[in-house]
């Protein structure tokens, strides 16, 4: 009786936890199958172009069980190909990868590819391999990551992106290119001039803050031809994730309007937010009109019907209210109405709307307890809003809110601020987390995602992540680390199985409620005499690991095993630089000045070294993003403003450094010509200090720092290689036997 008893318990809690949402099931099968079967053949063309015609790719809407994703694999006889057959094309494309992934040992990432596919294929008997999704969908990108790391993006970057996207099973993506042409078109409409419009859009790299209703101008203005060509370019994203059978996210209107709003309607409802992060007027305090404000959702039902006639819909609409930024007011009729207005403005446009929200807000606790909470998730009716828990992996929302009151919430790892570069990562918590939401009694999940500010680092984590939404869950890291390195370089290597396995227990299992961003990271943030590198794990580990790194190198040179053999390198070199500055700060309060000389040229030296490494290979190059850039211009003109918007961000992140170094990079030039410059300054001024026997001056400091290192820098046009330059393998072999006994002795 008891084991019955249990079984009944178990089936219960599962068949609460499986809430039907037939409005979102019916948005997946919007393009026909004989398009989205040539999407994904030609994915597979791209990707393996010589042995693409060994895959017969078939998509079959009835092949989905409810509201999951259903992909099938079997070898055709007596031919030898390999049948793939998915509900939709980006399900039979994430077949196809899973058969490299798992059958093959193949990988794709960010970084590079590994695919040694053997010859002939291996084989699949009947029955055919089947493989159901945990959940309806896996979501993809923050708004913030378009201008972390898409800002600069072209076609043909687009297009190896959306590829990647499908192969990993990603079906519903955020499409936020090119919305201020549809903002241009509606606000002139209202009567606003161009040059209203000059001072409300801001530049390229700023554009995410932007659309939240932060910042409005900075970086600008936005020339036209750039508001032309990326309406262009997101023409050209969504018919490529349409064809696959993706639902692209698009954007809707969340309340930012041209200060000039009261001039033009003098009888609005607005309100002028208080600045932002430090920014001055000119470039925060924007204006909000009221959700009260029949025109709200006038603005809004203009911006969708506007959206739809120019790119179509699948629908589903992304817009955050109150983003870092507290209502005017916690009264529970004030929020539902704000919510209820947002919903008014789609639904009148578009009578299927759904309301993606991220669920970054809820960051706040001290302002969204639950009462306000469920004002606004219910101020919309069930299945009709879709919740990021964005930051689960760290802090998830869905318990606190009872499920978000019954709204379809999406699991999602955030992992990255910035776009920064540190070794970081919570395995165990991506690996329990999803499923324990999943499993919830009266759960609303209805699926997993990727939501980083930026992406080109830590693929682990994401490779990770995305196993969650297919197969067994939780998993055993351990042998899926294991497996992860083998595909990743294509052979088994013992000292790179323990590496990673070093890695695993280390830096990629924080414990602690901390997440990645600039400010673990010492050397790319401006000097200063009290600091200190986060650091959650032994570092041992992480240099046992270059150790294995090192000895794996006499055998290994793949370009993926080339690329984190310098990642490693990197970390350990960023880490040496902590004891070097921590042995500065000593020299400086015991004022011995001979100690003191000697660590500024340790710290000095080992900087332009790990310059020298990071120029050795493509992934860490300041010329390519600045390249890219200028390269979305036509005229000189426009040219210089994109390169100082992509300086700015990665630097300053405002005219003042009001976000100085959050979005930091450790890339070649950038070490050596802005980091390196700022401790050479500071290790100067101190040694001043000592031999003038008067205190070290932070604010003269500062000011000097600013003036003669950081704005030059962002107004430079310098400038970088774009090719690397040098050997990875003898530059870690030099820097190994360099600093490695350094390294002995960190405490």
């Amino acid at each position: 009786m008891k084991l019955l008893y249990l079984l009944l318990l178990f089936y219960v809690v599962r068949s609460e936890g499986q809430k039907d949402f037939p409005h979102l099931r019916k948005l997946k099968y919007q393009t026909d199958p004989s398009i989205q079967t040539a999407a994904a053949q030609d994915v597979i063309r791209r990707l393996i172009p010589d042995r693409a015609d060994e895959f017969n790719i078939q998509v079959d809407p009835r092949l989905a069980t409810d509201d999951k994703d259903v992909f099938t694999l079997v070898t055709d006889e007596p031919s030898g190909k390999l049948n793939v057959t998915g509900n939709t094309g980006v399900v039979a494309t994430w077949g196809f990868y899973h058969f490299l992934k798992h059958h093959c040992g193949c990988h794709v990432s960010w970084g590079g590819k590994q695919l040694n596919i053997p010859v002939p294929l291996p084989t699949i008997k009947a029955p055919a391999h089947k493989m159901v999704s945990n959940d309806a969908f896996r979501y993809y990108a923050n708004v913030c990551t378009v201008s972390y790391s898409f800002a600069w993006y072209n076609w043909t970057d687009w297009e190896n992106h959306i590829d990647w996207m499908a192969l990993h099973g990603i079906n519903l993506p955020l499409a936020f290119t090119g919305q201020e042409a549809i903002m241009q078109r509606v606000f002139t409409q209202m009567g606003f001039t161009q040059k209203d419009l000059d001072g409300f859009f801001s530049g390229p790299a700023f554009l995410a803050w932007f659309r939240m209703g932060n910042l409005q101008g900075w970086g600008g203005p936005l020339p036209q031809s750039w508001i032309n060509d990326q309406l262009v370019l997101q023409h050209r994203i969504l018919n490529r994730m349409r064809s696959l059978g993706m639902i692209p996210v698009l954007a809707a209107f969340g309340g930012h309007v041209p200060a000039n709003m009261k001039k033009i309607y003098p009888h609005a409802k607005v309100s002028v937010l208080r600045n932002w992060l430090g920014f001055q007027s000119q470039y925060t305090g924007t204006t909000i009109i009221d959700f009260e404000d029949p025109l709200f959702a006038e603005i809004g039902k203009r911006f969708i019907e506007e959206m739809i006639k120019e790119h179509g819909t699948n629908h589903i609409y992304a817009t955050d209210l109150f983003n870092e930024m507290r209502p005017k007011s916690s009264n529970l009729t004030y929020l539902k109405r704000s919510g209820a207005a947002i919903y008014k403005g789609m639904v009148s446009a578009d009578p299927d709307a759904v309301w993606l929200m991220q669920g970054w807000l809820f960051q706040d606790y001290g302002f969204w307890q639950l009462p306000q909470a469920k004002a606004l998730l219910t101020s919309v009716p069930l299945g009709r809003m879709i919740v990021l828990d964005i930051f689960a992996e760290v802090y998830p929302f869905w318990q606190r809110y009872n499920s978000f009151f019954g709204q379809p919430f999406i699991w999602a790892m955030l992992h990255n601020f910035g776009g920064t570069m540190d070794f970081y990562g919570k395995l165990n918590s991506v690996n329990v987390g999803p499923t324990k939401a999943r499993t919830f009694a009266n759960s609303s999940m209805i699926g997993t995602g990727l939501t980083p500010e930026g992406i080109y680092q830590n693929y682990v984590m994401y490779d990770f992540m995305l196993d969650q939404g297919i197969g067994n869950a939780p998993k055993n890291i351990s042998e899926w680390v294991s497996g992860y390195a083998k595909r990743r370089y294509g052979v088994v290597n013992k000292h790179v199985d323990k590496a990673w396995q070093l890695l695993r227990v280390s830096v990629y299992s924080c414990n602690r409620s901390m997440h990645d961003s600039g400010d673990n990271v010492i050397f790319t943030r401006r000097p200063y005499l009290h600091m200190w590198e986060a650091l959650w794990y032994n570092p041992k580990m992480l240099f046992y690991a270059w150790d294995h790194f090192f000895h794996a190198s006499k055998t290994m040179s793949s370009e993926l095993f080339r690329y984190d053999l310098v990642d490693v390198t990197r970390n350990c070199l960023e880490i040496l630089i902590y004891k070097y500055y921590k042995t500065i700060i000593n020299a400086y309060k015991q004022k011995n000045p001979v100690l003191l000389q000697r660590a500024s040229k340790d710290l000095n030296e080992v900087l332009m070294d790990l310059d020298t490494l990071l120029a050795s290979d493509r992934h860490f190059l300041l010329g390519n993003w600045l390249e890219a850039a200028k390269s979305l211009g036509y005229t000189d003109e426009e040219k210089k403003l994109y390169e100082y918007n992509a300086r700015n961000q990665i630097t300053l992140w405002g005219p003042n450094g009001e976000i100085s170094d959050y979005a930091s990079k450790q890339w070649a030039g950038l070490v050596k010509h802005y980091y390196g410059a700022r401790w050479s300054l500071f290790t100067d001024m101190l040694q001043d200090a000592l031999r003038d026997n008067v205190p070290f001056n932070q604010g003269k400091f500062n000011e000097r720092v600013f003036r003669e290192v950081e704005r030059p820098f962002t107004f430079d046009r310098s400038l970088f290689p774009t090719r690397p330059r040098g050997d990875s393998k003898f530059l870690v072999a030099e820097m190994y036997m360099k600093y490695r006994r350094a390294l002995y002795t960190f405490q």
